[in-house]
Protein backbone atom coordinates (compact mmCIF):
# COMPACT_ATOMS: atom_id res chain seq x y z
CA UNK A 1 0.00 0.00 0.00
CA UNK A 2 1.37 3.43 -0.92
CA UNK A 3 1.05 6.41 1.44
CA UNK A 4 0.67 10.03 0.33
CA UNK A 5 0.98 12.82 2.87
CA UNK A 6 -0.27 16.11 1.46
CA UNK A 7 0.38 19.46 3.17
CA UNK A 8 -0.18 18.17 6.72
CA UNK A 9 0.06 20.64 9.60
CA UNK A 10 -0.52 20.07 13.32
CA UNK A 11 -0.35 22.48 16.24
CA UNK A 12 -0.50 21.78 19.99
CA UNK A 13 -1.35 25.09 21.63
CA UNK A 14 1.42 27.51 20.60
CA UNK A 15 3.72 24.67 19.47
CA UNK A 16 3.81 23.96 15.72
CA UNK A 17 4.52 20.22 15.59
CA UNK A 18 4.13 19.89 11.79
CA UNK A 19 4.19 22.67 9.23
CA UNK A 20 2.91 21.92 5.71
CA UNK A 21 4.53 18.47 5.40
CA UNK A 22 4.20 16.52 2.14
CA UNK A 23 5.72 13.09 1.44
CA UNK A 24 5.06 10.09 -0.82
CA UNK A 25 5.92 6.57 0.34
CA UNK A 26 5.89 3.80 -2.24
CA UNK A 27 4.23 0.45 -1.66
CA UNK A 28 6.64 -1.95 0.03
CA UNK A 29 9.13 0.78 0.93
CA UNK A 30 10.87 1.09 4.30
CA UNK A 31 11.21 4.77 5.23
CA UNK A 32 12.91 6.27 8.29
CA UNK A 33 11.71 9.52 9.85
CA UNK A 34 14.89 10.91 11.39
CA UNK A 35 15.43 14.01 13.47
CA UNK A 36 15.93 15.45 16.96
CA UNK A 37 13.34 15.29 19.72
CA UNK A 38 10.44 17.62 19.03
CA UNK A 39 10.93 17.75 15.26
CA UNK A 40 7.48 16.27 14.55
CA UNK A 41 8.36 12.74 13.46
CA UNK A 42 6.23 10.88 16.05
CA UNK A 43 3.31 13.27 15.49
CA UNK A 44 3.46 12.50 11.76
CA UNK A 45 3.53 8.76 12.49
CA UNK A 46 0.50 9.04 14.76
CA UNK A 47 -1.41 11.02 12.13
CA UNK A 48 -0.68 8.28 9.56
CA UNK A 49 -2.02 5.72 12.04
CA UNK A 50 -5.12 7.80 12.79
CA UNK A 51 -4.17 8.25 16.45
CA UNK A 52 -3.92 12.03 15.90
CA UNK A 53 -5.90 14.26 13.56
CA UNK A 54 -4.16 16.78 11.33
CA UNK A 55 -5.29 20.40 11.60
CA UNK A 56 -4.92 20.73 7.83
CA UNK A 57 -3.87 18.40 5.04
CA UNK A 58 -4.69 14.84 4.04
CA UNK A 59 -3.37 11.28 4.25
CA UNK A 60 -4.05 8.90 1.37
CA UNK A 61 -3.61 5.12 1.39
CA UNK A 62 -3.21 3.95 -2.22
CA UNK A 63 -5.13 7.02 -3.39
CA UNK A 64 -7.98 6.69 -0.88
CA UNK A 65 -8.45 9.53 1.64
CA UNK A 66 -7.90 8.03 5.10
CA UNK A 67 -9.35 11.02 6.94
CA UNK A 68 -12.73 9.40 7.56
CA UNK A 69 -11.37 5.90 8.16
CA UNK A 70 -11.31 4.75 11.79
CA UNK A 71 -7.81 3.71 12.98
CA UNK A 72 -9.09 0.15 13.44
CA UNK A 73 -10.05 0.02 9.76
CA UNK A 74 -6.81 1.43 8.36
CA UNK A 75 -5.02 -1.95 8.37
CA UNK A 76 -2.07 -0.41 10.22
CA UNK A 77 0.24 -2.28 12.58
CA UNK A 78 1.88 -0.14 15.28
CA UNK A 79 5.01 -1.04 17.29
CA UNK A 80 5.91 1.21 20.22
CA UNK A 81 9.25 1.83 21.89
CA UNK A 82 8.21 0.23 25.17
CA UNK A 83 6.65 -2.94 23.72
CA UNK A 84 3.11 -2.33 25.12
CA UNK A 85 2.67 -6.07 25.70
CA UNK A 86 -0.06 -7.27 28.05
CA UNK A 87 1.82 -8.41 31.14
CA UNK A 88 -0.90 -10.79 32.30
CA UNK A 89 -0.95 -12.65 28.96
CA UNK A 90 1.45 -15.24 27.64
CA UNK A 91 3.49 -14.54 24.52
CA UNK A 92 1.05 -16.69 22.52
CA UNK A 93 -1.99 -14.79 23.80
CA UNK A 94 -0.33 -11.42 23.17
CA UNK A 95 0.24 -12.30 19.52
CA UNK A 96 -3.26 -13.78 19.19
CA UNK A 97 -4.96 -10.75 20.77
CA UNK A 98 -5.63 -8.79 17.58
CA UNK A 99 -7.04 -11.84 15.82
CA UNK A 100 -9.38 -12.65 18.71
CA UNK A 101 -10.63 -9.04 18.84
CA UNK A 102 -11.81 -9.07 15.22
CA UNK A 103 -15.58 -8.86 14.62
CA UNK A 104 -17.20 -12.27 14.84
CA UNK A 105 -17.93 -12.36 11.12
CA UNK A 106 -14.24 -12.01 10.19
CA UNK A 107 -12.66 -13.68 13.22
CA UNK A 108 -10.64 -16.83 12.42
CA UNK A 109 -11.34 -20.08 14.24
CA UNK A 110 -9.19 -20.92 17.26
CA UNK A 111 -7.42 -23.57 15.19
CA UNK A 112 -6.60 -21.00 12.49
CA UNK A 113 -5.46 -18.51 15.15
CA UNK A 114 -3.17 -21.16 16.65
CA UNK A 115 -1.60 -21.90 13.27
CA UNK A 116 -1.19 -18.18 12.53
CA UNK A 117 0.42 -17.39 15.88
CA UNK A 118 2.90 -20.26 15.64
CA UNK A 119 3.79 -19.16 12.09
CA UNK A 120 4.45 -15.60 13.32
CA UNK A 121 6.48 -16.74 16.32
CA UNK A 122 8.50 -18.88 13.95
CA UNK A 123 8.96 -15.85 11.67
CA UNK A 124 10.43 -13.80 14.53
CA UNK A 125 12.44 -16.87 15.64
CA UNK A 126 10.76 -17.18 19.05
CA UNK A 127 8.31 -20.05 18.63
CA UNK A 128 9.79 -21.77 21.69
CA UNK A 129 8.67 -18.93 23.98
CA UNK A 130 4.93 -19.11 23.36
CA UNK A 131 3.98 -20.09 26.92
CA UNK A 132 6.18 -17.49 28.66
CA UNK A 133 5.11 -14.11 30.03
CA UNK A 134 6.63 -10.75 28.97
CA UNK A 135 8.44 -10.40 32.31
CA UNK A 136 10.37 -13.58 31.50
CA UNK A 137 11.75 -12.20 28.22
CA UNK A 138 14.72 -10.00 27.38
CA UNK A 139 14.13 -6.55 25.89
CA UNK A 140 15.03 -7.73 22.40
CA UNK A 141 12.69 -10.71 22.66
CA UNK A 142 9.83 -8.50 23.87
CA UNK A 143 10.27 -6.17 20.93
CA UNK A 144 10.17 -9.05 18.46
CA UNK A 145 6.98 -10.31 20.10
CA UNK A 146 5.49 -6.81 19.80
CA UNK A 147 6.32 -6.89 16.10
CA UNK A 148 4.75 -10.35 15.70
CA UNK A 149 1.57 -9.05 17.37
CA UNK A 150 1.47 -6.09 14.96
CA UNK A 151 1.88 -8.45 12.00
CA UNK A 152 -0.84 -10.85 13.19
CA UNK A 153 -3.66 -8.76 11.73
CA UNK A 154 -1.86 -8.68 8.35
CA UNK A 155 -1.38 -4.90 8.20
CA UNK A 156 -0.82 -3.20 4.88
CA UNK A 157 1.22 -0.51 6.66
CA UNK A 158 3.64 -1.09 9.53
CA UNK A 159 4.51 1.88 11.77
CA UNK A 160 7.34 1.69 14.30
CA UNK A 161 7.95 4.44 16.88
CA UNK A 162 11.55 4.30 18.16
CA UNK A 163 11.27 0.48 18.15
CA UNK A 164 14.77 -0.15 19.51
CA UNK A 165 15.23 2.98 21.61
CA UNK A 166 14.94 1.19 24.97
CA UNK A 167 17.52 -1.48 24.14
CA UNK A 168 21.28 -1.55 24.62
CA UNK A 169 23.60 -0.89 21.67
CA UNK A 170 24.48 -4.52 20.89
CA UNK A 171 20.86 -5.69 20.88
CA UNK A 172 19.80 -2.68 18.79
CA UNK A 173 22.37 -3.55 16.14
CA UNK A 174 21.22 -7.18 16.00
CA UNK A 175 17.56 -6.18 15.72
CA UNK A 176 18.28 -3.62 13.00
CA UNK A 177 19.73 -6.35 10.79
CA UNK A 178 16.87 -8.65 11.68
CA UNK A 179 14.22 -5.99 10.85
CA UNK A 180 15.80 -5.31 7.47
CA UNK A 181 15.82 -9.01 6.59
CA UNK A 182 12.22 -9.38 7.78
CA UNK A 183 11.09 -6.41 5.69
CA UNK A 184 12.80 -7.80 2.59
CA UNK A 185 10.83 -10.99 3.12
CA UNK A 186 7.41 -9.42 3.81
CA UNK A 187 7.53 -6.19 1.72
CA UNK A 188 5.04 -4.40 3.97
CA UNK A 189 5.06 -0.62 3.53
CA UNK A 190 6.86 0.51 6.69
CA UNK A 191 7.64 3.81 8.38
CA UNK A 192 9.83 3.96 11.47
CA UNK A 193 10.76 6.85 13.70
CA UNK A 194 14.25 7.21 15.11
CA UNK A 195 16.70 9.85 16.32
CA UNK A 196 19.62 7.45 15.74
CA UNK A 197 21.25 8.33 12.41
CA UNK A 198 23.18 5.06 12.18
CA UNK A 199 19.93 3.14 12.59
CA UNK A 200 18.19 5.15 9.87
CA UNK A 201 21.08 4.85 7.41
CA UNK A 202 21.53 1.12 7.99
CA UNK A 203 17.91 -0.04 7.82
CA UNK A 204 15.90 2.21 5.49
CA UNK A 205 15.35 2.48 1.75
CA UNK A 206 14.93 6.25 2.14
CA UNK A 207 15.61 8.68 4.97
CA UNK A 208 13.37 11.67 5.74
CA UNK A 209 15.30 14.30 7.74
CA UNK A 210 12.94 16.43 9.84
CA UNK A 211 13.59 19.61 11.79
CA UNK A 212 11.16 21.93 13.58
CA UNK A 213 8.08 20.43 11.98
CA UNK A 214 9.40 20.50 8.42
CA UNK A 215 11.19 18.12 6.08
CA UNK A 216 14.78 19.20 5.41
CA UNK A 217 15.74 16.44 2.97
CA UNK A 218 14.48 13.14 1.56
CA UNK A 219 16.80 10.65 -0.10
CA UNK A 220 18.58 7.33 -0.02
CA UNK A 221 20.93 6.75 2.93
CA UNK A 222 23.92 7.32 0.65
CA UNK A 223 22.45 10.51 -0.87
CA UNK A 224 21.67 12.24 2.43
CA UNK A 225 25.13 11.34 3.76
CA UNK A 226 27.18 12.35 0.72
CA UNK A 227 24.99 15.22 -0.54
CA UNK A 228 23.39 16.89 2.50
CA UNK A 229 21.03 19.65 1.44
CA UNK A 230 21.55 21.97 4.41
CA UNK A 231 23.86 22.68 7.35
CA UNK A 232 21.30 21.02 9.63
CA UNK A 233 21.42 17.73 7.68
CA UNK A 234 25.22 17.80 7.57
CA UNK A 235 25.58 18.43 11.29
CA UNK A 236 22.85 15.99 12.36
CA UNK A 237 24.32 13.06 10.44
CA UNK A 238 27.38 12.29 12.51
CA UNK A 239 30.23 14.37 13.88
CA UNK A 240 31.27 17.37 11.76
CA UNK A 241 33.70 20.28 12.01
CA UNK A 242 32.34 23.72 11.10
CA UNK A 243 35.12 26.02 9.81
CA UNK A 244 34.68 29.73 9.15
CA UNK A 245 36.18 31.34 6.07
CA UNK A 246 35.64 33.71 3.14
CA UNK A 247 34.61 33.00 -0.46
CA UNK A 248 37.00 33.91 -3.28
CA UNK A 249 37.07 32.65 -6.88
CA UNK A 250 34.96 29.56 -6.29
CA UNK A 251 36.79 28.46 -3.12
CA UNK A 252 36.40 28.93 0.60
CA UNK A 253 39.62 30.29 2.08
CA UNK A 254 40.24 29.28 5.70
CA UNK A 255 42.88 30.83 7.93
CA UNK A 256 46.06 32.74 7.07
CA UNK A 257 47.57 30.07 4.78
CA UNK A 258 44.94 29.84 3.55
CA UNK A 259 43.53 26.32 3.43
CA UNK A 260 41.06 26.06 0.55
CA UNK A 261 37.94 24.06 -0.20
CA UNK A 262 36.52 24.27 -3.71
CA UNK A 263 32.86 25.31 -3.96
CA UNK A 264 32.08 25.94 -7.66
CA UNK A 265 28.37 26.34 -6.91
CA UNK A 266 29.26 29.60 -5.10
CA UNK A 267 31.51 30.93 -7.88
CA UNK A 268 29.39 34.05 -8.31
CA UNK A 269 29.47 34.97 -4.62
CA UNK A 270 30.86 38.36 -3.63
CA UNK A 271 34.59 38.11 -2.87
CA UNK A 272 35.17 38.07 0.87
CA UNK A 273 31.65 36.89 1.74
CA UNK A 274 31.55 34.81 4.91
CA UNK A 275 30.81 31.10 4.55
CA UNK A 276 31.19 27.85 6.45
CA UNK A 277 32.81 24.55 5.55
CA UNK A 278 31.34 21.39 7.03
CA UNK A 279 34.13 18.81 7.19
CA UNK A 280 33.89 15.28 8.57
CA UNK A 281 36.69 14.26 10.99
CA UNK A 282 38.02 11.69 8.50
CA UNK A 283 38.24 14.41 5.81
CA UNK A 284 40.99 16.23 7.72
CA UNK A 285 44.59 15.40 6.86
CA UNK A 286 47.00 15.64 9.80
CA UNK A 287 50.77 15.66 10.38
CA UNK A 288 53.05 16.51 13.32
CA UNK A 289 54.49 20.03 13.51
CA UNK A 290 57.58 20.18 15.69
CA UNK A 291 59.23 23.54 15.00
CA UNK A 292 58.50 27.19 14.40
CA UNK A 293 60.01 26.93 10.92
CA UNK A 294 57.69 24.06 10.11
CA UNK A 295 54.76 26.16 11.35
CA UNK A 296 55.69 28.96 8.98
CA UNK A 297 55.89 26.52 6.07
CA UNK A 298 52.54 25.06 7.09
CA UNK A 299 50.79 28.41 6.79
CA UNK A 300 52.21 29.06 3.35
CA UNK A 301 51.19 25.57 2.19
CA UNK A 302 47.57 25.91 3.32
CA UNK A 303 47.78 23.93 6.54
CA UNK A 304 46.13 24.93 9.82
CA UNK A 305 48.37 24.70 12.89
CA UNK A 306 46.98 23.76 16.26
CA UNK A 307 47.58 22.22 19.67
CA UNK A 308 46.53 18.66 20.53
CA UNK A 309 44.20 18.70 23.54
CA UNK A 310 43.25 15.02 23.68
CA UNK A 311 44.04 11.76 21.96
CA UNK A 312 41.26 9.15 22.12
CA UNK A 313 41.79 5.59 20.89
CA UNK A 314 38.50 3.80 20.14
CA UNK A 315 39.13 0.35 18.69
CA UNK A 316 40.62 0.61 15.19
CA UNK A 317 40.34 4.42 15.14
CA UNK A 318 42.09 7.31 16.85
CA UNK A 319 40.47 10.71 17.39
CA UNK A 320 42.47 13.87 17.97
CA UNK A 321 40.93 16.97 19.48
CA UNK A 322 42.87 19.96 18.15
CA UNK A 323 42.63 23.59 19.18
CA UNK A 324 43.66 25.74 16.17
CA UNK A 325 46.05 28.65 16.71
CA UNK A 326 43.53 30.88 14.94
CA UNK A 327 40.56 30.83 17.32
CA UNK A 328 38.38 32.59 14.74
CA UNK A 329 38.15 29.47 12.58
CA UNK A 330 35.64 27.77 14.90
CA UNK A 331 32.64 28.69 16.99
CA UNK A 332 33.52 29.57 20.60
CA UNK A 333 34.23 26.50 22.73
CA UNK A 334 34.60 24.12 19.77
CA UNK A 335 37.67 22.13 18.75
CA UNK A 336 38.70 20.39 15.56
CA UNK A 337 38.07 16.67 15.64
CA UNK A 338 40.38 14.58 13.45
CA UNK A 339 39.85 10.86 12.85
CA UNK A 340 42.41 8.42 11.48
CA UNK A 341 43.26 4.74 11.69
CA UNK A 342 45.53 3.31 14.37
CA UNK A 343 48.02 2.39 11.63
CA UNK A 344 48.12 5.93 10.18
CA UNK A 345 48.40 7.34 13.69
CA UNK A 346 51.48 5.17 14.31
CA UNK A 347 53.01 5.76 10.87
CA UNK A 348 52.77 9.55 11.29
CA UNK A 349 54.43 9.41 14.70
CA UNK A 350 51.63 11.29 16.43
CA UNK A 351 51.89 9.45 19.77
CA UNK A 352 53.71 12.30 21.49
CA UNK A 353 52.81 15.18 19.16
CA UNK A 354 51.76 18.33 21.00
CA UNK A 355 51.43 20.52 17.91
CA UNK A 356 50.01 19.34 14.56
CA UNK A 357 48.99 20.69 11.17
CA UNK A 358 45.64 19.83 9.64
CA UNK A 359 44.02 20.63 6.33
CA UNK A 360 40.72 19.61 4.73
CA UNK A 361 40.71 17.03 1.96
CA UNK A 362 36.99 17.51 1.34
CA UNK A 363 33.85 18.97 2.83
CA UNK A 364 30.85 21.03 1.77
CA UNK A 365 30.52 24.81 1.83
CA UNK A 366 27.41 26.81 2.70
CA UNK A 367 27.18 30.61 2.48
CA UNK A 368 26.57 32.40 5.76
Amino acid sequence: MSISIERVSKQFGAFQALNDVSLDIASGELVALLGPSGCGKTTLLRIIAGLETADTGNIYFSGVDAGDVHPRERKVGFVFQHYALFRHMTVFDNVAFGLRMKPRASRPSEAAIKDKVHALLDLVQLDWLGDRYPSQLSGGQRQRIALARALAVEPQVLLLDEPFGALDAKVRKELRRWLRRLHDELHVSSVFVTHDQEEALEVSDRVVLMNRGKIEQVGSPNAVWTQPASPFVFSFLGQVNQLHGQLRNGSLEIGAGPARIACPALLDAVAGQDAYAYVRPYELEVRPNNSAAAAARSASAGWISGRVLRTLATGPLVRLEVEPDDAGLLNPGEVLEVQLSQQDFADLGLEHAKVVDVRPRGGQVFAA
